[in-house]
């Protein structure tokens, strides 16, 4: 039986998932690199900064101290897609115990390779246990005990029961699938999809033009993530349309926050400062259209995300562009 665990990470995600664990397990462990950030865990209970308002179970604790997740069996990989990696090195170092299970919960893939985040873990540490966790899933809801549903994948489906039954609570739902490329292909192409919304939303195209494009962003999600391992049903499932309709319609969604900043006319840099946390849509735009060119898979909204945030496209000269193109079959 798992009765603690570490977060490696101090983000609003990585604190809203030791809000549900502390409900569940003696003692949750955040372990970050901002000393400011641990010390106000450790003596206020509270992460104001990334979950403002909320106060943190008394089981939650926190250090710096990277070499302590060695003390627990269950270890939550929730640092952004570009430390992923490193994360999996240090970890692999410093020896960590092959029967600890890894999480991972970052949303994207490798800038360079084009890896899952499951599979940069997996290359460092082939012998632990491992499994992804997603979903439709706002740190800001999940915190305040709103109810959501997450899916959890893993080859191994006891594994997954058992992450099944640690991380389900009254407000938080679990599903299991072994579809682990699916999971993590449609958590990381729904951020893309997210910044196009906010940019048609920031320049004013109304609720039609969303709806649409939302609805053509599945469909590429789909063609896109079929190429690359994925399944069809999961991709119509929770990490796939669900995340996608949450990141594309909520306020709370970062990428759709750049999104609806550049349509309004604003720079990229400038927007990504201001914002003070990860966008990973912006990291991943990139990593996900190199994926498409190379799997010669048909992306136009990709596409047009990558011509504006990459090449300096103007966004509405960009969303002219998807809607001037050569008409074609819905199911083509």
């Amino acid at each position: 039986m798992i009765e603690r665990a570490a977060i490696l990470g101090t983000g609003s995600w990585g604190t809203a998932l030791a809000c549900i664990l502390a409900s569940k397990l003696d003692e949750v462990c955040m372990i970050g690199r901002n000393q400011k950030t641990v010390d106000e865990i450790n003596h206020h209970q509270t992460n104001h900064h990334y979950i403002p308002d909320e106060t943190l179970a008394p089981n939650i604790v926190a250090t710096t101290d990277f070499e302590k997740v060695k003390d627990y069996p269950l270890v939550l990989v929730v640092v952004p897609t570009s430390a992923t990696e490193d994360t999996a090195r240090r970890l692999s170092e410093i020896g960590l115990p092959e029967e600890t299970i890894l999480v991972s919960c970052a949303k994207g893939i490798a800038a360079d390779t084009g890896q899952r985040m499951s599979e940069l873990i997996h290359s460092h540490l082939p012998d632990n246990p491992l499994a992804v966790l997603s979903g439709p899933n706002h740190a800001e809801e999940v915190s305040r005990t709103l109810a959501t549903c997450a899916v959890i994948g893993a080859k191994d489906h006891a594994l997954a029961e058992q992450l099944q039954e640690v991380f389900t609570t009254n407000y938080f739902r679990c599903y299991t699938s072994d579809d682990v490329a699916g999971i993590e292909l449609g958590a990381a192409m729904k951020n893309v999809f997210g910044i196009a919304a906010g940019i048609a939303d920031g320049i004013g195209l109304g609720d039609n033009a969303i709806a649409a494009l939302v609805t053509r962003g599945l469909a590429e999600m789909i063609r896109l993530g079929t190429v690359l391992g994925g399944r069809m049903e999961t991709f119509i499932g929770l990490s796939g349309v669900g995340d996608l309709m949450a990141t594309c319609y909520s306020p709370h969604s970062r990428n759709n926050r750049v999104g609806k900043a550049l349509g309004k006319g604003g720079k990229l840099e400038d927007i990504v400062a201001n914002l003070g946390m990860v966008a990973e849509g912006v990291p991943n735009t990139k990593s996900i259209h190199d994926a498409g060119l190379k799997a010669d898979v048909r992306t136009p909204l990709i596409d047009a995300v990558y011509q504006i945030l990459y090449e300096h496209k103007p966004a509405s000269d960009a969303l002219e562009e998807l809607l001037t193109r050569d008409t074609r079959p819905e199911t083509d």
